[in-house]
């Protein structure tokens, strides 16, 4: 038996890219998967794809801009399945630009679901976790708090408040709860869709046509972590390409 088999997972932008590679793999590795994202017709069909594989998913549709639907999805997992194991805190958005251009809807739009969304997550899962006595938190932040690049600022900005928010959360979270980081490089992924600026869309679709590694790559990683013992914390991931500098 794995140590991911039986595990409940809640995974937030669950209908595409890392969010709908990890519920593949760990639905095929045992785990029950609790899918939320924007689209409701989208998270059906991941659904049905993993009930027709065997699996076990179940869903609800959730914007991370809204505390009430991420309070609903834990709900939804702990009526469902009794008990929440994991929560991947993966929903992100990145319209960037340069900070003269003034797009402020677009920072206050990073600042809603990069930070705010994750912080909604915690909310909702960290009563459950600590009356159940176990959970694990994974957040997946950027390898662009890592390395600041012109056009970003804001973007690495969010990720790295996410950074400090998982690891004040580690350090508060005691014996009993995991917490993990996950900072993925360049992903195939369509974090482009939602970039205002066509330059800055058209040069990071590009980067990911030469360098980006498919979704699984991060699916593994997240993978990795959950699948150790209860008493092995895996506290920080970095995967990128290897042509990434």
């Amino acid at each position: 038996m794995s140590g991911i088999e039986g595990k409940v997972v809640a995974i937030t932008g669950a209908s595409s890219g890392i969010g709908e590679a990890t519920a593949l793999l760990l639905a095929g590795r045992g785990a029950k998967v609790v899918l939320g994202a924007r689209g409701s017709d989208r998270l059906e069909a991941l659904a049905d794809r993993i009930a027709k594989a065997g699996g076990e998913a179940a869903y609800a549709a959730t914007d991370v801009k809204r505390r009430a639907d991420l309070s609903v999805l834990v709900k939804l997992a702990c009526e469902r399945y009794g008990k929440l194991d994991v929560l991947v805190n993966n929903a992100g958005v990145a319209p960037n630009s340069l900070l003269d251009e003034l797009r402020v809807d677009d920072w206050e739009e990073m600042i809603d679901v990069n930070l705010k969304g994750v912080l909604y997550g915690i909310a909702a899962a960290l009563p459950v976790f600590r009356r159940q006595g176990f959970g694990h938190f994974v957040n997946v932040i950027s390898t662009a708090g890592i390395q600041i690049k012109p056009t970003m600022a804001v973007y690495a900005g969010t990720k790295n408040a996410v950074r400090t928010i998982t690891e004040g959360l580690r350090q508060e979270a005691g014996d009993k709860l995991r917490v993990t980081s996950v900072s993925p490089g360049f992903v195939h992924t369509n974090l482009a869709d939602s970039m205002t600026n066509p330059g800055v869309k058209s040069q990071i679709i590009d980067q990911m046509n030469k360098m980006a590694i498919p979704p699984v790559a991060i699916a593994r990683a997240i993978a990795f972590a959950i699948e150790q013992p209860a008493d092995i914390d895996v506290n920080e991931i970095v995967i990128r390409p290897t042509a990434q500098v």
